[in-house]
Order: C-alpha cells, then structure tokens, then sequence
C-alpha cells in the first residue's frame, strides 16, 4: 500500500528547494474510465502569487520525477503501481488544507466536507469561513453555514475543503499570471495541423 506520508516527505523539499510552498499531495486510484494509471497530484504556490507559472509546473515535475528515479534507483519505491505526475497551481477556488489557509481565507464562501457530522447529522457544509483558532494540534475551524449559522469543529476532522467561487473571491485574488500560455496553444495548434496533414 502506498505510503502518502512518505511521499509527501519527498516532494514537500523539492518544492521548497524551487521557493515554492507544498499545497498539496494527493494519489487517485484508477479511474472508472479504464485508466490504467494512477495520478499523484501535486499542487504548490509562490507564496509571493498563490501561484504557479507553466515554467514552475515543469521545473516542479522534473524535479519530483527526477528524485523518484534516484530513490527507484536505490530500491526505494514510492508507489507501487503505474502512475501519471501531475502538477499545477491550487487556482482562484483552491484547495485550504493548511491551517494558514484557513486563516488567510477567512471571510471568503467554502464547501467544507467532515470526517465526523456536526449539527446533528451533517458532514457537508457551505458558507463563510469565519476563521481558525486554537493551539498547533488542536484547531478549530468555525464556519457560518448557510443552513445552521455558526458551527465549529476540529481542523483535523477535515476530509475536503474549497473556496467557492464567488466575484468577492474574484476581487480579492491577484491577476494570475498567465505568462507562457501563448507558447502551449501555439504548439497544440502546430500538433493539430500536422494530424490534419
């Protein structure tokens, strides 16, 4: 079984090696669709932007694949199956998986999935992030839900949580740069000219 803690011991250094700030980690299994292949995604930031350029993405993968490979090398192996890397940009509606997140965020829509219901029986929330307290080990996140009003529970019963995008998210997000993104669409159109040839 494939050890995600290790995994993320891996990559977390070679992102901050780049100057990049590790968002997340995560292997899906394979897809319904056929896929013979898992994905191990890696999500990370400039914490100058909260984002990534196509030229960050590349330099982060390469770096990632090449320590795989060193690792593979010396007979450590990481995940045991096939797999496709894929890396990019947590985007304006990110993932918050860091209690820093929790905080920066505060006063922006979330969609909060919970490992443990609260408010009774509910384990799916939505609403404004009020904000994070408490102790290293023992946060706590309080949500204005839509439903119940404020509620709380502990950062670590957490499954999933996501800016809802909104135009108040929208005004409050830095331009993204979207330097490099002429030269992929240049090259797909290349690629589709010479299949149609």
């Amino acid at each position: 079984m494939t050890d995600l803690a290790r995994i993320v011991a891996m990559v977390e250094p070679e992102a901050q090696a780049l100057g990049f700030d590790l968002v997340r980690v995560r292997l899906f299994g394979k897809s319904d669709l056929g896929d013979e292949e898992h994905t191990l995604q890696i999500m990370a930031e400039r914490p100058e932007t909260g984002q990534l350029v196509i030229d960050d993405c590349a330099a982060l993968s390469r770096r990632v694949s090449d320590r795989i490979d060193e690792l593979e090398g010396h007979g450590v192996v990481l995940i045991e199956d096939a797999y496709r890397l894929e890396v990019s940009s947590p985007g304006i509606d990110r993932p918050l998986t860091r209690p820093k997140d929790f905080a920066a965020w505060a006063g922006h829509e979330v969609r909060i999935q919970l490992a443990n219901p609260v408010d009774g029986n509910r384990k799916s929330l939505q609403g404004d992030l009020v904000g994070i307290a408490g102790e290293p080990d023992d946060e706590t996140v309080t949500l204005d839900d839509r439903k119940s009003g404020p509620v709380s529970f502990p950062l670590a019963d957490i499954q999933n949580a996501k800016l809802v995008l909104t135009d108040r998210l929208i005004a409050a997000t830095r331009p993204l740069d979207t330097s490099g993104v002429d030269d992929i669409v240049d090259e797909t159109d290349d690629i589709l000219e010479e299949q149609e040839d």
